[in-house]
C-alpha cells in the first residue's frame, strides 16, 4: 500500500524554522521548498485573480512573515513584500469602486514615504540604534567589527562583509605537543554572499566520535579559557572531550564541538584528536571515488555563480591532474595574486566571483570563500572552516591564542583519508597586521592582551640537530603561519614556481591569456549595479515622490519662488512689465489680491504700500500708457521690487 510522507518531521522543521532557524540550514532545502512553496504561491495568485485582494495579501504576508522569522528574508525582500501588499490592497480597492487610476495617487505617495523612511530612519533592535538600509546578508557576523566576531561568533550563518579590524585580546591557552589550527566548525552551503552550516547538532554525551578513515596520530590538547568563550576550539579531527564543558557540549554534523551558553574564564577542558597523516603522494593517488553524501553536500555552488569562475579555474589548474594538485595550485595562485588587507569594500553579487575578477585584496574570509568555490567548480569536495591559528608559542608545547588569531581556511576531502587543511591566505602580511595590532594595544597599556609568559615574544627552541618533520605538508597548508619545517616533497605540480612573487604565479607562467584585476580581462569595470529588488524599490519611490510633488504643487511653488527673486534683463518695456507683475504677486501674497475694477493706485492706497511700490506703479503706467520708459527707469523698477522681495 502507498504510504503518506511522514508529517511529523515537516511539522518539526516548520516549528524550528519559525523560531529563527534559517531555511538554508535544512540539508534538503530544495525538497522542502518544492513541497511547501507552491501552496501559498498558488493561493496568492488564485485569490488575486478572483479580485479578493485582501485575502491574497494575507496569504502572501503570512508567507513573508514566516521567512522573516527564519531570517531568510533580507531587508530588501521584506520591504518589497510590504510594498507589494499595500499596492495589492490599495489598487484592489480602487478597482472595486470603479474609480479612475488617479485615485491611487495618494497610495503612490505613501509607498514612497515608506521606502524612504525604511531606508534612512534608524530603528531600535537589540538595544542599539541602526539604520535599516536596503541590503545586507541576513546571516550571523553581518554587523561584526572584527574578524573574530564575524567568524567565530557567527553561529550557523556567516555573512561576508567589508572593512574589518583585529582584536588583540587573549582568548585561551593551549598545551599541545604540536602546533595546529584550533578549529571551531565548518560550513557547507555557499549562498553567494555568505556561508550556512546545514543540519543540526546533537548532545555529545561523552565517549568516542568517529576518527578519519586513513592513517592518523593522536594529539592531546589541554585548553584553559582566559576570556569568556562561546565556542570550544579543538584540533581536527576531535574524537573525545573531557572536562567542564562535557555536560553542555554538542556536536554538529560537520564534526565540530559547540557549547550551550559560554565557557567562563578559568575553565579547563581536554580534547583528543586524530590528525590525518597522509603525505602528498598518498593524497595525489587518493582518486575521486567520493561518497555520494560528500559529493552532494560539498560540491554545489549557487546557480547564480557566473560561468567565468569555473572557466578561469580550469585554466589556472590546467597542469593539475588530480584533486590534490588542483587544490595546491589554487591555494598558491590566490596567495601569489591577491594582497592581504582588512580595508576592503564589500562587493555586490557573488563574493568569490568578485574576488577572482574585480578585487585586488581581501582577508581570510575572501581567500577561503574563493578557494572553496573554485574547487567546487571543478567537482572537488571542499568546505569553509573557521577557528583560530596556532597563536603565540610561549613554551615548547604551550600557545597563547588571541582574538586576532581567528581565521578562515579550507578543508578538502580525499577518499580513504578524510578532510585535509589548505590555507590560501598569505601568511606574512596577515602576521604583520596581527603584530601591528598587538604593538598598538601594548602602547595603550591594555591589560587583556598578554599573559605572564607572552610578553617575551615567540618562544624558539635551543638549536639542536634538525628533527624529523612534525607536520606533513598536506596538513600545514601553503598559506598558513610561517613554520620552521621544510616539506619533504614539493606539493605544487612540476613546472609551477611556488615561490614566484605576486603576478607571476602558476597562471602567469603557463597561461598568458588570463589577467589580473587592473589589466583588462573579464572584469566588468567594478560598477556596483543595484539588484533588481533594489531597483524596483527605487523606481517605486521615485514614482511616488514625483506624484507627491505634482499633487502638492511643489514644482509650481518652486518656479514662482525663483521667478519672484530672479529677473533676467531684456528690453526696457519688458523689464518694467515683469517688475510690475512681480510686485503685484508679492503684494497679493502679503496682503490681498487686487479686486476687479480696482486701479493699481487705489489698491496701493488701500493696503498702505510704501513709496517704493508707488514708484514702480508710476514707472509701469508711463511705460503702458505713454509708451516711453528709459533703461534707467526699468532698472530702477527692477531694483525696487528686489528690495521689497528681500524686505
Amino acid at each position: 500500500l502507498p504510504r503518506w510522507p511522514p508529517i511529523v518531521p515537516l511539522v518539526g522543521d516548520a516549528i524550528a524554522l519559525a523560531t529563527g532557524r534559517s531555511l538554508l540550514q535544512l540539508i534538503n532545502v530544495d525538497l522542502w521548498v518544492l513541497g511547501v512553496a507552491p501552496g501559498p504561491l498558488f493561493l496568492t495568485w488564485y485569490l488575486g485573480l478572483r479580485r479578493r485582494y485582501v485575502s491574497a495579501t494575507l496569504v502572501g504576508g503570512a508567507t513573508l512573515g514566516y521567512l522573516v522569522l527564519t531570517t531568510d528574508a533580507s531587508n530588501v525582500i521584506t520591504l518589497l513584500g510590504v510594498v507589494g501588499g499595500i499596492v495589492a490592497v490599495g489598487v484592489g480597492d480602487v478597482d472595486r469602486r470603479g474609480d479612475a487610476l488617479a485615485a491611487a495617487e495618494p497610495l503612490a505617495v505613501l509607498l514612497a514615504l515608506i521606502i524612504v523612511v525604511s531606508a534612512f530612519v534608524p530603528f531600535v533592535y537589540g538595544g542599539t540604534g541602526t539604520a535599516a538600509g536596503l541590503s545586507g546578508f541576513q546571516g550571523g557576523g553581518g554587523g561584526a567589527s572584527t574578524v573574530e566576531a564575524s567568524l567565530v561568533s557567527a553561529g550557523s550563518q556567516i555573512g561576508i562583509q567589508g572593512n574589518i579590524s583585529l582584536s588583540p585580546e587573549v582568548r585561551f591557552r593551549v598545551e599541545s605537543d604540536r602546533p595546529q589550527y584550533w578549529r571551531i566548525d565548518s560550513y557547507n552551503r555557499y549562498t553567494g554572499d555568505g556561508w550556512v552550516r546545514t543540519g543540526s547538532t546533537h548532545d555529545y554525551g561523552g565517549g568516542q566520535l568517529d576518527a578519519p578513515a586513513g592513517e592518523t596520530r593522536t594529539l592531546t590538547q589541554r585548553y584553559e579559557v582566559v576570556d569568556e568563550l562561546g565556542v570550544a576550539p579543538a584540533a581536527w579531527q576531535p574524537v573525545s572531550l573531557s572536562g567542564a564543558p562535557v555536560s553542555a557540549a554538542r556536536v554538529s554534523d560537520e564534526g565540530g564541538f559547540a557549547v550551550q551558553g559560554s565557557l567562563a574564564p578559568g575553565t579547563n577542558y581536554t580534547v583528543e584528536s586524530r590528525v590525518p597523516l597522509a603525505d602528498p603522494s598518498t593524497l595525489r593517488s587518493a582518486g575521486t571515488d567520493y561518497p555520494e553524501a560528500v559529493s552532494d553536500r560539498y560540491t554545489t555552488i549557487p546557480s547564480s555563480t557566473p560561468d567565468r569562475l569555473a572557466e578561469r579555474t580550469a585554466r589556472i589548474t590546467a597542469n593539475a591532474d588530480n584533486p590534490y594538485d588542483t587544490a595546491r595550485v589554487i591555494e598558491q595562485w590566490l596567495a601569489n595574486n591577491r594582497e592581504y588587507s582588512l580595508d576592503v569594500e564589500r562587493p555586490e553579487g557573488d563574493i568569490a566571483d568578485a574576488f577572482l575578477f574585480e578585487m585586488d585584496a581581501g582577508y581570510c574570509t575572501y581567500f577561503a570563500t574563493t578557494m572553496v568555490t573554485m574547487l567546487r567548480s571543478q567537482d572537488v569536495p571542499a568546505r569553509f572552516v573557521v577557528g583560530y591559528t596556532e597563536g603565540q608559542r610561549v613554551d615548547r608545547d604551550e600557545y597563547v591564542v588571541r582574538g586576532y588569531d581567528a581565521h578562515a581556511w579550507v578543508e578538502v576531502y580525499f577518499p580513504d583519508v578524510g578532510w585535509v587543511r589548505f590555507d590560501p591566505t598569505p601568511a606574512g602580511p596577515r602576521q604583520a597586521a596581527e603584530g601591528e595590532s598587538l604593538a598598538e594595544a601594548r602602547e595603550q597599556n591594555r591589560t587583556d592582551i598578554d599573559t605572564n609568559d607572552s610578553t617575551g615574544g615567540e618562544w624558539t627552541p635551543t638549536e639542536t640537530a634538525t628533527p624529523a618533520p612534525l607536520t606533513p605538508p598536506a596538513e600545514q597548508g601553503g598559506g598558513g603561519p610561517v613554520r620552521t619545517i621544510t616539506p619533504p616533497d614539493n606539493p605544487v605540480p612540476e613546472g609551477i614556481d611556488r615561490t614566484a612573487p605576486n603576478g607571476s604565479g602558476p597562471e602567469a607562467t603557463t597561461l598568458g591569456d588570463v589577467s589580473v584585476p587592473g589589466e583588462g580581462g573579464d572584469s566588468d569595470g567594478g560598477i556596483d549595479w543595484p539588484s533588481r529588488e533594489e531597483a524596483t524599490l527605487v523606481g517605486i519611490a521615485v514614482f511616488g515622490i514625483v506624484i507627491g510633488i505634482r499633487r502638492l504643487g511643489l514644482l509650481g511653488r518652486v518656479y514662482r519662488a525663483i521667478w519672484l527673486r530672479y529677473q533676467p534683463s531684456a528690453d526696457s518695456e519688458t523689464d518694467t512689465e515683469r517688475a510690475f507683475e512681480r510686485l503685484e504677486y508679492l503684494l497679493e501674497r502679503r496682503y490681498r489680491p487686487r479686486e476687479p475694477g480696482e486701479t493699481p493706485r487705489q489698491y496701493l492706497a488701500d493696503i498702505g504700500a510704501d513709496e517704493r511700490a508707488r514708484t514702480v506703479v508710476a514707472i509701469h503706467e508711463r511705460a503702458r500708457y505713454a509708451g516711453q520708459v528709459t533703461r534707467e527707469e526699468a532698472d530702477e523698477a527692477m531694483s525696487l521690487v528686489d528690495e521689497l522681495v528681500a524686505s
